[in-house]
């Protein structure tokens, strides 16, 4: 009859996981639980519980050196994410495969013929509005990338630069 019960939550509080030591729970990825830890280097990460048990998370990031590789050379484990926000996705700045306008967060919305512009950020998407001409949707999706993640990435450049 041993284990746990579906309804007790994990304790990680206190736990090594390589270089972090889980400090406290922190606030949700968007539904996974996640956790405060500091790292050896004495900067805070918070990190979901899967990532600390299956070893994908060890260091804050501290100990690679990631930015300006593209996020498919460096691999899952060492992804970044603050907030439900991947730092080297954001940086890379990415088109998915099956985008068909060639602008992230543009798409043709058939139903209402109009371009919709969304943005996904800290784990929530906004909804930027639909427009009839492509250029429209485009510019606010580029407004947006500049007050979500371009604000985003100069300040966590910031905090980095400071921890060095």
């Amino acid at each position: 009859m041993g284990g746990r019960h579906s309804n007790q939550k994990l304790d990680l509080t206190g736990q090594r996981f390589g270089r972090l030591t889980v400090l406290e729970p922190a606030a949700n990825v968007g539904t996974k639980t996640a956790w405060l830890c500091r790292c050896d280097c004495g900067k805070d990460a918070v990190v979901v519980t899967q990532r600390l048990r299956d070893g994908h998370r060890t260091s804050c990031g501290c100990d690679k050196e990631l930015f300006g590789e593209p996020p498919s050379t460096i691999g899952r484990a060492s992804l970044t994410y603050i907030d439900g926000t991947c730092v080297e996705m954001l940086r890379a700045k990415t088109v998915r495969k099956n985008n068909t306008s060639g602008v992230p967060g543009v798409e043709w919305h058939a139903r209402k013929q109009r371009w919709r512009a969304t943005i996904c950020f800290k784990g929530k998407r906004h909804y930027l509005g639909v427009y009839t001409r492509f250029d429209d949707a485009v510019k606010a999706r580029k407004d947006a990338e500049a007050r979500f993640h371009d604000s985003f990435l100069l300040e966590y450049d910031q905090e980095r630069a400071q921890c060095e």
